[in-house]
């Protein structure tokens, strides 16, 4: 997933002003498919099993709930998600 804060600037001077940086090599070029670097005191093994994990995570919980709690579930979220903040 894309780090916001890895986009490109909107503004179309500060977007011209990135690319002459990269062009002139003072920065390293945007490269939007680009992985995070991955740091060095993790042991690799162990972050891949975590990702997998956490990617079967989600489906596996969806799937073992019941379509009432589901329902529930998500009128909590929209709740939390649309009500007024006092």
């Amino acid at each position: 997933m894309l780090d916001r804060s890895k986009k490109r600037p909107r503004d179309p001077n500060q977007l011209a002003y990135q690319i002459m940086l990269e062009s002139t090599g003072q920065v390293p070029k945007f490269n939007p498919e680009q992985e995070k670097p991955v740091d060095p005191t993790k042991n690799p093994h162990a972050v891949a099993l975590g990702r997998l994990g956490g990617l079967k995570g989600g489906v596996a919980r969806a799937a073992a709930l019941g379509p009432r709690k589901r329902s529930q579930i998500a009128a909590k979220a929209a709740k939390a998600r649309w009500g007024k903040k006092p």
